[in-house]
């Protein structure tokens, strides 16, 4: 034992007189901070040994937790597991025996040791009497249950870990969703495959390595080739894809048969290498939109005079045939002398004219603050320039007092339509940080520009979304992430079944045609791009 606490390492502090200072409390917590440090268990051991034997010190919830987390990060090591399991229970039936509450952090520690002996019941037990004791759990809490469930084959008893995690307001993320799917996969419940892979789409832009190998093992196995209806109804499935915006539909498996599993890359244009397959620009539901435009609306008229936004309001419902939506403010002011207050209406004007001759003649919303009105009249050619915009209902006048923010970003979200603008919205993202969506949706909705020679160059949308994508002839393709930047996918998943490629080309071959002709015509808005696809 003398050896073992000669093991326990104390910090020096410079001034010896300090530590002379410290109460037996302050002195105990900096000796298993430092046995923390260095994941010293004899050492933890050894010191809680000699504070219980002594009359002067109490133990307290911070020296609890310190030696708890020391237990638990040392079932990791094979010879440490069981001496780290006992002694941590120890200390926890100590706590509860003291009357002293237990916090997140205790019952998470807890629930590791619980885990690490075997005992996945006993850990979610422990999730599930936080509420009696008044405490919240995170997603943390809810892992060492979880994951006991899914390494031991017991597919149920995680689905109602995840459940409770629901009830309790508790996002599921890629490793947890991996896991769910891994040992849904293995006992062959395909509905609960099918769920997760659509949750995972929904969690992360690309999968994770470790991810990307559960859903392949899936996909390569005797149950995923016995799953699916080959005769489902295509009309209900192109509007299903329509309503959620791109991208999947969300009705099950399609089709029946051995699945093709290739890793290749997708091209600049959404191109699969592997079957030729164009991917789709994925775009907010239907719901998620209305849910969005009510969100931007609320807040607007919390900072704006509402008779003036709800008229702007009233006025869109009238006229909801834009395509486009201009952030005038934006494009007039680009690189330009802020000093000398500049304004520049022909870089607005090319802008216009350029979206105006993209859509083949159907002119953008352009949404101005007022106060820039009296400034452009004083321009004879600004004044004609204005006058013409207003006659053919091209201008929005947002009110004095307004912020015009709040106009072109409610019209572009309500109209689904392009949104013109190098503003990043960062204010927009703060006041709107529990939309989801709302980065999904400015992917698939901003236009950024630049001029080259005074000529206006629009950076549209990207055409295909990197997002996992399930598509109307039941194929899917997953993005790995290379682990370095979510936005670049390096290598796709591409997952096939040869008769369902076969029946879609039936089915909408002849269309193809018309498709590509109407591509020719003009530049379509979001929404025509979805009924496209």
């Amino acid at each position: 034992m003398e050896e073992t606490r000669n093991q326990v390492n104390r910090p020096k502090p410079a001034n010896n007189k300090k530590i002379k200072n410290h109460s037996p409390e302050i002195a105990f917590q900096l000796d298993l901070n430092a046995c923390s440090k260095h994941g010293d268990l004899k050492g933890a051991i050894a010191l809680y040994e000699k504070a219980t034997s002594s009359q002067n010190l109490r133990l307290n919830l911070q020296h609890v937790n310190s030696l708890l987390y020391i237990c638990s990060n040392s079932v990791s090591d094979p010879s440490l597991k069981e001496s780290a399991v006992q002694f941590g229970f120890c200390v926890y039936d100590r706590l509860l025996s003291s009357k002293i509450d237990p916090n997140e952090a205790t019952i998470t520690a807890v629930a590791r040791l619980a885990a690490a002996s075997g005992e996945g019941d006993r850990a979610f037990a422990l999730v599930k009497s936080m509420r009696d004791l008044g405490v919240i759990p995170r997603l943390r809490t809810y892992d060492p249950a979880l994951y006991w469930f899914c390494n031991n084959s017991e597919p149920h008893k995680a689905y109602e870990v995840e459940k409770h995690m629901a009830v309790t307001g508790i996002t599921p993320e890629e490793p947890e969703l991996a896991a769910l799917l891994r040992v849904s996969a293995e006992a062959g419940i395909e509905e609960r495959v099918y769920e997760y892979l659509h949750k995972l789409r929904k969690c992360v832009r690309s999968v994770g390595e470790g991810t990307a190998k559960a859903i392949e093992d899936w996909f390569q196995g005797e149950r995923a080739s016995e799953v699916g209806n080959a005769n489902y109804d295509h009309v209900l499935l192109k509007d299903s894809i329509l309503k959620n915006g791109g991208g999947f539909h969300g009705l099950g498996w399609i089709g029946k048969g051995k699945w093709t599993v290739r890793r290749g890359n997708v091209d600049e244009f959404g191109v699969c290498g592997c079957c030729g397959e164009t991917l789709a620009c994925a775009d907010i539901d239907d719901l998620e939109t209305e849910r969005f435009a009510d969100s931007v609306a609320s807040l607007a008229m919390e900072r704006e005079a509402k008779a003036n936004f709800g008229e702007f309001q009233e006025w869109l419902k009238e006229h909801t045939h834009y395509e486009a939506i201009v952030d005038a403010a934006n494009i007039s002011l680009y690189q330009q002398n802020f000093a000398d207050g500049g304004f520049c209406v022909s870089q607005l004007d090319a802008v216009v004219k350029e979206l105006c001759n993209r859509s083949g003649g159907k002119w953008p919303l352009v949404v101005l603050h007022n106060k820039r009105l009296r400034a452009l009249r004083e321009n004879p050619t600004h004044r004609r320039l204005l006058e013409e915009w207003v006659h053919k209902g091209v201008l929005y006048l947002t009110p004095n007092g307004s912020n015009d923010d709040w106009y072109w970003l409610y019209a572009a979200v309500k109209l689904r339509c392009f949104l013109v603008t190098n503003d990043e919205m960062r204010d927009h993202i703060f006041e709107l940080i529990g939309s989801e969506f709302f980065l999904k949706w400015k992917e698939r909705h901003q236009v950024r520009y630049t001029f080259t020679k005074g000529c206006p160059v629009l950076l549209m949308p990207p055409p295909f979304s990197r997002v996992t994508q399930e598509s109307e002839n039941g194929s899917w393709h997953v993005p790995i992430s290379d682990g370095k930047n979510e936005e670049t996918a390096i290598t796709w998943l591409c997952i096939t079944r040869p008769n369902c490629s076969q029946a879609f080309d039936g089915m909408n071959g002849a269309k193809s045609v018309a498709v590509t002709g109407k591509r020719k015509e003009r530049s379509p808005s979001p929404s025509h791009r979805h009924s496209e696809r």
